[in-house]
């Protein structure tokens, strides 16, 4: 297989752990998946979710990037509308300076949070909207455009590969627009996808940054030694994904024996598609499932969540992924 795999982190938070555990817990990930082989080891922004501790996230970056060696580090991604594109040009410049060659961005316009959360990052409703234009000013200032008045210092001239990250149509019309590598979020919103892809690649237009389309792929998996306890570490994404779905996030909690979806008839309509699309098995189910979801869609790049409740489960899990993958 010539499909890359990569690390998508939260830096999750477990009940009866806290956001310092969680740090140590995501390097010593970062430095395992650098030993498998990994791609890529992104970390995403959000807020005011119990069980997230990346909230300020070019500062976790530079935490992974300083402890590996070789393993590309970034945002997966940052939402640009939380923030000044100049601030974001030379926070990613000076993490360039320091580990050149290996800093990527990936870019949202989703605030990360809910609304209230979004209005205390003093987040206008309007934002998203201006979330093309944010783009492009961002990327100027890594050209080091002469026509601005403005210089990104540092962050002017270097080469820090920008994504476009989405979970609906727009962010595949943009990415196609500006000839950008596009990753779709379909670990938590698959519904889209296949129209995602169609409308990305034939819209595509080649620029200086990439000639021909880029796909990358988001995907939940969960991998052990068996079925069986694959099963069982998944219904902590699940108790954790229902709760946020009902407005009421928590850390991680502990996986339950015998655990049933308490869905209402509403709830099981939107949920199950996106539980359906998570992988999760012994090495034989996830080689036949990644195999089948890379045929299906052609992605370049599957960059993979694994949200634990225990660490040295979540180890094993990338462990089991690469194995297979192999």
């Amino acid at each position: 297989m010539t499909t890359r795999l990569s690390v998508l982190d939260l830096s999750p938070i477990v009940q009866g752990s806290d956001a310092a555990q969680s740090f140590r817990n995501t390097l010593d990930l970062a430095r395992h998946a650098e030993r498998l082989g990994y791609h890529r080891f992104w970390l995403a922004e959000h807020h005011n979710i119990p069980s997230v501790a990346s909230a300020a996230t070019a500062v976790i970056i530079e935490h992974v990037a300083s402890g590996t060696k070789t393993i590309r580090v970034g945002a997966g991604g940052i939402m640009l509308p939380n923030h000044s594109p100049l601030v974001i040009a030379e926070q990613f410049g000076t993490l360039e300076a320091l580990h050149p060659g290996r800093i990527d961005l990936a870019l949202g316009r989703a605030p990360g949070s809910d609304q209230i959360t979004a209005q205390a990052l003093r987040r206008t409703p309007q934002a998203g909207d201006l979330f093309p234009q944010d783009v492009v000013e961002l990327m100027s200032y890594f050209a080091d455009d002469p026509a601005n008045a403005v210089r990104a210092v540092p962050g002017a001239g270097l080469d820090v590969p920008i994504f476009i990250l989405g979970s609906s149509l727009f962010g595949a019309q943009l990415a196609a627009h500006l000839g950008l590598p596009f990753a779709f979020a379909s670990h938590f919103a698959p519904q889209l996808l296949e129209q995602a892809i169609q409308i990305y690649r034939a819209r595509f237009k080649p620029s200086a940054k990439l000639d021909k389309p880029y796909l990358m792929l988001g995907a939940n998996v969960v991998a052990a030694d068996t079925d069986a306890e694959a099963r069982h570490l998944f219904t902590s994404y699940e108790q954790s994904f229902v709760a946020l779905r009902r407005g009421r996030p928590m850390p991680v909690p502990p996986p339950i024996e015998g655990y049933e979806l308490p869905l209402t008839p509403i709830e099981r309509a939107q949920l199950e598609p996106v539980l359906a699309m998570a992988m999760v098995g012994g090495p034989e189910t996830i080689r036949r499932r990644l195999r089948e979801f890379i045929a299906t869609t052609g992605a370049d790049e599957i960059i993979i969540a694994s949200q634990l409740f225990d660490h040295s489960a979540r180890l094993r899990s990338y462990e089991v992924v690469m194995q297979a993958y192999q």
